[in-house]
């Protein structure tokens, strides 16, 4: 537990200091994929869950507060808030749907629902077709912090990932993570114990779902544009690519991830079309050589949980 406090603290110095070499958008970027990362793996590596939707929630509440912001007129704060509890009310409709369902038959379920929110999405008129909702302003936090300021912006983000982030470390490490590790391991065994697996991993589904949203939410802010890519199929496979690569079922493993991925689009970005093809040999190269991940190999040496 002390080495994951410590590593908790490193990441959030890194980050606090990352602005003065790293432009702050990517950075912001960077943690809005990390959150997006992490939550995955809340449902996958300590629920057991392969879920081919997530970008679903992610988009949702891009669009949710988007929308709210620039046709409603909301302030920043209730705009993530309505994208998130629109994430959230998603998150619960499709899991009541998909929840029951075991294996690829539960992937497919999710990979099902988010292509028709997809279509649904590419023809509603709120949220501008292919063209996206462009020119969302940022407005005033709390009434008087202006985040057109990149700084404003940038700790607001940093703000909302520490706090996701810990959020998670908390129920992972709660005697609720500790039954949906048991599940994860042996269902039949954790039902055997009188548990209701059902409901655990719905609440995992939801948990996962609504901070899905609170990611997508934030980028929509930092982006000042919701479009169709964050709810296209290709982000639930960044996503799932994003967690392996950093180490499935690890602490930091997500953030690593995304970390790099996100670091490879934003470099190679003038490979035009090898862009892909880059990062399919590089992400084949690194499951040969890390076959638990980044962060995985790294823990599997030190013998010590990351």
């Amino acid at each position: 537990m002390r080495h994951q406090y410590i590593g908790m603290a490193i990441m959030a110095l890194l980050l606090l200091v990352a602005p003065l070499w790293l432009y702050p958008i990517f950075v912001m970027k960077v943690m809005c994929f990390a959150l997006f990362a992490c939550a995955f793996n809340l449902l996958i590596g300590f629920g057991g869950l392969l879920s081919f939707g997530h970008a679903m929630f992610l988009g949702t509440a891009g669009y949710a507060a988007a929308h709210s912001a620039k046709v409603w007129g909301f302030p920043p704060e209730l705009a993530i808030l309505f994208g998130t509890f629109s994430a959230f009310v998603l998150s619960v409709a499709t899991g009541l749907l998909a929840i029951r369902r075991l294996g690829i038959y539960f992937a497919m379920i999710t990979l099902a629902l988010a292509q028709m929110l997809f279509f649904f999405y590419l023809q509603a008129p709120f949220t501008g077709g292919e063209d996206g909702i462009q020119a969302v302003p940022r407005g005033r936090l709390f009434g008087f912090i202006d985040l057109s300021n990149i700084w404003a912006m940038y700790f607001t983000v940093y703000a909302i990932f520490l706090g996701g982030f810990v959020f998670i470390y908390r129920v992972i490490h709660s005697p609720y993570g500790q039954v949906l590790k048991a599940i994860r391991e042996n269902e039949p065994r954790a039902l055997s114990l009188g548990y209701d697996t059902v409901r655990y991993k719905l609440l995992a589904f939801v948990l996962s779902g609504t901070l899905s949203g609170l990611a997508g939410a934030t980028k929509s802010l930092v982006f000042q544009l919701a479009t169709l890519t964050d709810v296209h199929w290709t982000m639930s496979g960044e996503v799932v690519l994003m967690t392996l690569l950093g180490g499935m079922g690890t602490i930091f493993g997500p953030a690593v991830g995304a970390l790099v991925i996100i670091t490879m689009q934003n470099y190679l970005a003038q490979l035009g079309a090898w862009v892909t093809i880059v990062q399919g040999a590089i992400f084949v190269l690194c499951v040969l050589t890390f076959r638990r991940g980044i962060v995985g190999e790294i823990a599997h040496f030190l013998k010590k949980p990351l």
